[in-house]
């Protein structure tokens, strides 16, 4: 290890790796960081044990898609800023150019009626995805709360507000993980830092009223998406349900349910969702836009923050925003399948909804099969003469 440490790899080598994960890397965050372990540490030894928990713990801190922010703070311990910009596009890219050309059908004016089955057959595993998330992130989140009953009920309490504002408050989500945040700060007294603070006080913005439309409105859906969620992925799910479905009609539920679905089977972040959420507002050109400035913040956090990481992982403040955000994060996932399952439009989904949540819930298996194979039921039953979710 102490070799390799000593030799630090080339850009052309952070390229090669990390390209290769943001190929292989099916399956979310989980596989992301495993995936990074073994480059990393195992195979490589270009980082310690100690130093990737940390780097884990630090990107848990911040807002956005935490195991991109791993990828790319990984690459930067490496090679600095080039690494890290290197590694965190080639992480990024592979998975952005699959979602946007599957997106071209899914999205066709007229597609043909099995890829419109396969879509809402898709779709209708989405809310036990988002269920099946919540429930893998509820132990982890659990264990890191003080031992006293008074932190502990503290948590059930975020954590069922949480879940209410997944299922109702829409594109008001952020500012309730920031409140539960901040509650948890109040409660626990600590004295706040100016790193610390900063990073509890950005999701305010989520407060802002929305753009009137336009290439604004996608802009504004993007960074919302890329740097004022707390708690992973799905957490920015309700907040782009209500922004491209109700309060600019970029999709329809069905499609929208489509969308997520496909940043499921592709390797990346779930944010890669928002691409197709671009691309449904404004064209290729709007996917790539919606996913450069959903991204941009993280590469701004690690290039701007990553020296004072050592310092806002160890701040009272920090952990204690995180006591209270992380678990109304948890909740909001879970809370999120009310108005993913109240998109589903016709009664054979129910039936794809409930085998699904068999596969995910009752055995624990695999996110990618269930998805794979509910599309492939979708599209033979729509091809069999059921009807087609608009």
């Amino acid at each position: 290890m102490a070799e390799g440490r000593r030799r630090p790899p080339s850009l052309r080598d952070i390229a090669r790796a990390w390209g290769r994960i943001g190929v292989t890397g099916f399956g979310g965050p989980p596989t992301h960081i495993a995936l990074l372990r073994r480059l990393c540490v195992d195979e490589r030894g270009w980082m310690s044990t100690r130093e990737f928990q940390d780097a884990v713990a630090a990107t848990s801190l911040l807002p956005g898609p935490a195991s991109t922010q791993l990828a790319i703070l990984c690459a930067w311990r490496l090679r600095g800023a080039p690494g890290a910009l290197v590694g965190g596009l080639c992480f990024i890219v592979p998975g952005l150019v699959l979602i946007l050309a599957l997106a071209v059908p899914l999205l066709a004016r007229h597609p043909p009626r099995w890829v419109d089955g396969a879509a809402a057959g898709a779709g209708a595993v989405v809310p036990v995805v988002a269920v099946r998330a919540a429930l893998g992130l509820l132990p982890g989140s659990w264990a890191h709360t003080a031992r006293r009953r008074g932190a502990r009920l503290r948590w059930a309490a975020y954590l069922a507000v949480g879940a209410v504002a997944g299922a109702v408050a829409g594109p008001y989500l952020v500012v309730v993980l920031l409140a539960g945040g901040l509650a948890e700060v109040a409660a626990t007294g600590p004295r706040g830092d100016r790193w610390a603070g900063g990073m509890a006080l950005a999701p305010l913005l989520g407060a802002a009223p929305a753009v009137a439309g336009g290439v604004g409105a996608l802009l504004w859906v993007a960074f919302k998406v890329g740097a004022l969620s707390y708690g992973g992925g799905f957490v920015i799910v309700p907040l782009m349900q209500h922004d491209a479905v109700s309060a600019y009609h970029w999709l329809t539920g069905p499609q929208f349910l489509g969308a997520v679905a496909l940043g499921q089977v592709t390797p990346g972040p779930v944010v890669q969702t928002v691409a197709v959420v671009g691309y449904a507002a404004r064209g290729v050109g709007g996917g790539v836009l919606a996913a450069a400035v959903a991204f941009a913040p993280s590469f701004v956090f690690v290039l701007a923050g990553a020296r004072h990481f050592a310092r806002i992982r160890t701040s009272p403040v920090a952990q204690a925003f995180l006591g209270g955000a992380g678990p109304a994060a948890v909740g909001a996932i879970a809370g999120a399948s009310v108005p993913l399952g109240l998109a589903l439009a016709k009664p054979w989904q129910l039936g794809v909804l409930a085998a699904g949540a068999l596969w995910l819930v009752g055995l624990r298996r695999g996110i990618v099969p269930a998805v794979v194979g509910a599309a492939a039921v979708g599209a033979l039953a729509v091809v069999a003469g059921a009807p087609v979710p608009r």
